[in-house]
């Protein structure tokens, strides 16, 4: 790293005032920044100084390392899924090699979009580069669907940082979650991209007989007689969504959103690095399961009937539990206030699915919508604290 650190210092003076690229100083000390610690100090000479040994960027990193397990088992899924619809048994290396030809175009446009925005705003703004796309970045890809065409990554990308951060002032100013705006604008303009049998790449190959590349959420929201579990069964691959696999995350799906299981590794990243909350964490999947027990008791359709731990497994609530409702910036802020939003997202997201079937995946309506509620919650939440605080003086 030594060699990176010099070639740095040797250049910064041209980006330094007076220098000949002044003008994208920003841009050059958000590389250096990437690399290493800056070396700014508090000018003031008053109060005490404590220096923490963790800055925004290494928190964002932080995230980023708790979102790889769920990108390397997309990767693997996305080849898994392509041999498995086309019956053509790939090797391990093989699904790994397919899958990442799909994958990672879609993070290297993803991030090079948004990023040549957050360059652009920066330097036009004359203020450091906001590390907040850092994530997101990686956000975007994981809840996109692999065979997504990437103008459509770039458009969607371009849209959720302008409109739903920039024009309010940048990281730490954005009311509603980045990566579920990029989401949420695909949705609506796009559907035919982002919903149906979209969650299989087949490049072309015919595939088996009886082939099916619906959802689970998709196939429970459509069954009509019977149960949802016969109608599992009853798949092109009876196996495919037993509970084991919907956790394991070997089905049809988002790029990173299938596998509870990897999501949960990163959750426990997370809560353990103090990044993460785990009341939201926890209440996101509470409430899932309590409305999942409401709707079991009315039993009105075969949807209500099914049980409420699969909930737990299918489509992204597990992932937007984890790196979208967590969100520092977007969501609740005080403690009890992080109970009340977490149970709203996970009830709010069974109730959108059940009952709206034209949105199967409740989860990001659920986030966006709790998103714009945040703010409310926080100041009922501490005008309760005040007046518990003022009877108590007042006794």
């Amino acid at each position: 790293m030594k060699f990176i650190q010099d070639f740095l210092h040797k250049v910064r003076p041209n980006f330094e005032k007076g220098g000949k690229y002044e003008k994208f100083f920003y841009i050059y000390e958000a590389h250096e920044t990437l690399f290493f610690t800056p070396a700014d100090t508090t000018k003031s000479q008053g109060g005490v100084q404590v220096r923490d040994a963790i800055d925004l960027k290494r928190m964002m990193m932080t995230v980023i390392l708790a979102m790889v397990p769920c990108l390397l088992f997309g990767i693997w899924n996305v080849g898994h899924q392509h041999f498995l619809a086309t019956g053509e048994g790939g090797a391990f290396l093989d699904k790994i090699i397919f899958g990442a030809w799909y994958v990672l175009p879609v993070v290297v446009v993803s991030y090079a979009t948004g990023l040549t925005i957050e360059f652009t705003f920066a330097t036009i703004r004359r203020h450091e580069v906001n590390e907040g796309f850092l994530v997101t970045g990686m956000l975007i890809p994981l809840i996109m669907p692999p065979n997504i065409p990437l103008w459509q990554v770039a458009l969607a990308t371009a849209f959720a940082v302008i409109l739903a951060k920039e024009v309010f002032g940048g990281t730490g100013m954005n009311i509603l979650n980045v990566a579920m705006t990029a989401r949420a604008f695909l949705y609506f303009a796009y559907p035919t991209d982002i919903s149906g049998e979209v969650w299989t790449v087949l490049d072309g190959v015919a595939t088996v007989e009886g082939y099916s590349g619906a959802t689970a959420l998709a196939i429970a929201a459509s069954t009509q007689a019977g149960s949802v579990g016969d109608a599992f069964t009853s798949n092109w691959n009876a196996d495919m969504f037993s509970y084991s696999s919907l956790f394991i995350g070997t089905v049809p799906g988002s790029i990173g959103e299938t596998s509870t299981l990897a999501c949960l590794i990163g959750a426990a990243i997370l809560i353990f690095s103090g990044i993460g909350s785990a009341r939201i964490i926890l209440t996101v999947f509470f409430g899932a399961y309590l409305m999942g027990l409401i709707f079991n008791l009315a039993g009105a359709n075969p949807f209500m009937d099914m049980p409420a731990h699969y909930h737990w497994v299918m489509g992204g609530l597990a992932f937007g539990a984890v790196f979208m409702a967590t969100d520092p910036v977007s969501g609740t802020h005080t403690d009890t206030g992080k109970w009340i939003y977490g149970l709203l997202i996970g009830m709010l997201t069974v109730l959108i699915r059940v009952f709206n079937p034209a949105y199967p995946e409740g989860i990001m309506l659920a986030v966006l919508l709790m998103n714009v509620f945040a703010p409310l919650i926080d100041y009922y939440v501490v005008q309760s604290n005040k007046k518990r605080r003022l009877s108590r003086a007042t006794v």
